[in-house]
């Protein structure tokens, strides 16, 4: 055992870090617990855009744990990775549900974002996208994408159904609904009380009552051989269409922000910031997520990120990547419970897309509501996500609108160079697309 300790202090450097092995093992599996339910979510998100949910679940714990292992071993930050929310839906929804696109064109962009961000870390070109996006709009595609989250769990589970003018409240009092919303006060009860695993916990209590209810379905196992995944299931034949840079730049785009916004989050929260207010090996952290994307797309799944679930763990006092590489262990676990997970029901999963919504509306308080240049293009960033039913619509009007304001408003020093032709790209696509 002293070994082990011994190993591990040399590894991690756990007393630089003020930090054991107990501890980070513990916030380990707290970070596992806060985030496991993306293996229920991102299998039943993705089977919407025609993949197999049993592949699917594999290649989305494959990917979160290689992912992982890579942060921790590269960057030794106790962050944990895997496929994102509101990325996947915008695969399913957006990309291939909205744009008729095959799911092979999604991975195949998907793939090619993962190459690109690992091309960006290693060169260290990603502050020339990330400033070509002004602030405002930053903030309002966290804001957007929650909302947008949030109506795909609300019409998932019945709650609100075409109807009336165009929307209106299905019925609530039974079926998935009622179970949606039974679900959706437990999660909100436990999140009151701070429950470690609250989202988890909420959809494995709802599911055990969807049993009874008749929606829930017992496996005729518990224990199996994880479905093989996806392999290099892609398709070039629009590997050059504006179409390809539209959806790959909305990948790479909210990637970028996802996994920054994490580790700048994450980091100040821990108290692991160095003297210059940066995160230590942000560069290492990064092309953790890079790798991730990419091997997660030759798996068969959507973009791997850094998840905010992380400060979880940190909370429970993890520090080094020794809490990291216990989350992935435990994501390695999982598989070998796949049909426990498949057999959840959308309704126990739509309370979580509903709170995540609720998670990722925060940066709207930081928004400049004032200046209407600013505050015109954030809200239709914003509002055209959700009624477009589009991520890539809201970031298109949010820009091209940004642009017309300020160029009329002659605010030309709040337009890069970048920026303008992003607006220019944007009005190309809606002309000729």
């Amino acid at each position: 055992m002293e070994k082990n300790v011994g190993f591990f202090e040399k590894v991690f450097r756990l007393k630089d870090h003020g930090t054991n092995v107990k501890t980070e093992f513990l916030a380990g599996l707290t970070t596992f617990m806060t985030m496991a339910y993306i293996l229920i979510v991102n299998p039943l998100t993705l089977s919407a855009a025609g993949l197999d949910m049993g592949k699917v679940f594999t290649a989305t714990a494959v990917s979160s744990l290689v992912a992982t292992l890579v942060m921790g071993l590269l960057a030794n930050l106790p962050f944990a990775l895997a496929p994102g929310m509101g990325l996947n839906a915008f695969f399913a929804y957006t990309v291939v549900l909205g744009m008729g696109k095959s799911p092979e064109f999604a991975l195949t962009a998907v793939f090619l974002e993962g190459i690109v961000f690992i091309l960006l870390s290693f060169f260290n070109v990603r502050e020339a996208i990330i400033n070509s996006i002004p602030l405002n709009i930053k903030k309002a595609i966290s804001v957007g994408i929650g909302l947008f989250i949030a109506f795909i769990g609300l019409v998932n589970a019945g709650i609100v159904v075409q109807g009336g003018a165009i929307l209106s409240l299905g019925d609530i009092t039974s079926g998935t609904a009622l179970l949606a919303l039974i679900g959706l006060v437990i999660a909100g009860i436990l999140l009151a009380y701070n429950v470690k695993g609250a989202l988890f916990i909420a959809i494995i209590v709802t599911t055990i009552i969807g049993y009874p209810m008749g929606i829930t379905t017992l496996p005729g196992q518990i224990i199996s051989k994880p479905a093989a995944p996806y392999f290099f299931d892609f398709a070039w034949s629009e590997i050059l269409s504006l179409d390809m840079f539209v959806v790959l730049f909305t990948f790479l785009f909210v990637d970028i922000f996802d996994t920054v916004g994490t580790l700048l989050g994450v980091s100040t929260k821990a108290g692991m910031l160095d003297e210059k207010g940066e995160v230590p090996k942000a560069k290492q952290a990064l092309l953790a997520d890079a790798i991730g994307t990419t091997f997660g797309a030759i798996l068969g799944t959507s973009t791997v990120t850094t998840y905010v679930e992380s400060a979880s763990g940190v909370s429970e006092g993890g520090r080094t990547g020794l809490t990291a590489i216990t989350t992935a262990l435990f994501f390695g676990v999982a598989l070998l419970f796949s049909p426990l997970f498949i057999m959840i029901p959308g309704a126990a999963t739509a309370p979580v897309l509903i709170l995540v919504g609720l998670f990722m509306m925060s940066p709207v308080t930081e928004i400049n509501f004032h200046d209407f240049t600013e505050a015109i293009p954030a809200f239709l960033t914003i509002v055209m996500m959700p009624l477009a039913y589009s991520i890539s619509d809201g970031i298109v009007f949010g820009v091209i609108s940004y642009v017309f304001l300020k160029l009329a408003s002659k605010k030309f020093k709040d337009v890069t160079p970048l920026t303008f032709v992003l607006a220019i790209l944007f009005i190309l696509k809606f002309i000729f697309l």
